[in-house]
């Protein structure tokens, strides 16, 4: 298990770049998590832990790709119309047989081998049979309908690179591949809690000046899409005892701990004090809006993260930076989200220097152009603002304001999920 320098967060200065806060990230912290062989069925979502070559070919043999009748190209015709007695049927799992030297055509459905020296095949509805015969026009390319061996990937190809996280179309690839079992990283364990006497658990009574408990599901449901295996710590009474045990105990069986709120110098946010009573705290001041604060530290050598309290606050800083330490401590490769062009369809102004994320709905116009519309309400407390919208308008530093029409980096929810 990798070990984490006490000074792996620390940061000081003015407020840092989110491309900076990423990079730094990459360079202080490192897995800590092992390996573990799991069957195929279970692996959608997981880190592939090895580089996976292919250890055979896909397909492994040539094969029709077509229902019809599979011939030698140079025995056809250039110009006119091929007659060929039909000698010999195959069908997908049979073997091919040897074959003679003469001009024939064979009866061959898709995925059945190619015999040896055929190399084209004629689609069923293309042709006219004739009695024992078959009627083959003109015009057909050399190879066509036909799937050279290897095709796909040839064997000791790299199919896939160590650090990515499998998709359902990756089992497809490994299963073909023959791959009944694969090496993947184990899940990450993550301890997730809520501070504040003012939180009420959903379900429960809400009394006078009293909120249900909403950042630690959307965390929790975040987290589980990464295949973490989550603890829910629940709510934490305002008490600096009970916080500072719940944080050691936490930190003795989890990997990483993340909150959200509760981590400035008030008098009754004991989460600074208490994770500062077992290791280190720093905050770092990312240039990013909604958002900014954000609290890293170490917990007796276990990674802490404490995210702003609201809500649109802590769905972005989440998928911009704690996704990253997430996808670094499980040793996963994590590639930039996809960024799609939208011509907006407001106008807006933000200071330099810093990064917004503006939440926006998406619309195709008159003309069938993709357009973004600003969410109606942008405070970072709407959580109406990020179910309400169907991604993240991503403005550069240097962007200082928007107009009707400028085309604009827009993320969908699913590519940050």
């Amino acid at each position: 298990m990798a070990q984490l320098s006490n000074d792996c967060f620390a940061f000081g200065g003015e407020l840092m770049s989110l491309d900076d806060a990423l990079a730094l990230i990459r360079e202080r912290l490192a897995p800590v998590t092992s390996s573990e062989t799991i069957p195929l069925v279970e692996a959608d979502g997981r880190i592939l832990a090895l580089d996976l070559k292919a250890p055979v070919a896909l397909p492994p043999f040539a094969n029709s790709a077509v229902d019809g009748y599979a011939v030698r190209h140079g025995d056809l015709a250039e110009a006119a119309d091929t007659t060929l007695p039909v000698r010999g049927r195959i069908a997908a799992g049979a073997q091919a047989g040897a074959s003679s030297g003469e001009a024939v055509a064979i009866r061959i459905f898709t995925g059945a081998p190619m015999p040896e020296g055929f190399d084209t095949v004629f689609m069923q509805e293309d042709v006219v049979a004739q009695g024992e015969s078959v009627v083959l026009p003109p015009g057909l390319k050399p190879g066509a309908n036909a799937r050279p061996a290897g095709e796909d990937i040839d064997r000791g190809e790299m199919a896939l690179l160590a650090g990515h996280r499998l998709t359902p179309r990756d089992l497809a690839l490994l299963g073909a591949l023959g791959q009944a079992e694969v090496s993947v990283r184990q899940p990450l364990r993550v301890a997730v809690f809520s501070t504040g006497d003012e939180l009420v658990a959903p379900g429960e009574p809400l009394g006078p000046a009293k909120l249900y408990d909403a950042n630690r599901f959307m965390l929790i449901a975040l987290l589980a899409r990464l295949s973490c295996r989550v603890t829910d710590l629940g709510i934490l009474p305002d008490r600096r005892e009970t916080v500072t045990q719940a944080l050691r105990d936490a930190a003795g069986a989890h990997d990483l701990i993340i909150t959200s709120g509760g981590v400035s110098t008030g008098e009754e946010d004991h989460v600074k004090a208490a994770v500062e009573a077992g290791g280190s705290l720093t905050f770092w001041r990312i240039a990013i809006k909604p958002g900014r604060p954000v609290a890293l530290g170490l917990v007796e050598g276990t990674p802490f993260i404490g995210l702003p309290g609201n809500p649109a606050a802590v769905y972005v800083t989440f998928v911009n930076v704690a996704r990253a330490i997430v996808a670094r401590l499980s040793g996963e490769t994590l590639a930039p989200p996809t960024r799609y062009p939208a011509r907006s369809s407001f106008t807006y102004r933000k200071k330099e220097g810093r990064r917004e994320y503006v939440r926006a709905k998406l619309a195709i116009n008159e003309s069938g152009v993709l357009t973004v519309a600003k969410y109606e309400r942008e405070g970072a407390g709407v959580i109406t603002s990020l179910t309400g919208t169907d991604g993240l308008v991503e403005l550069p530093e240097a962007v200082t304001r928007v107009a009707v029409g400028d085309v604009l980096s827009f993320i969908p929810y699913a590519a940050l999920e």
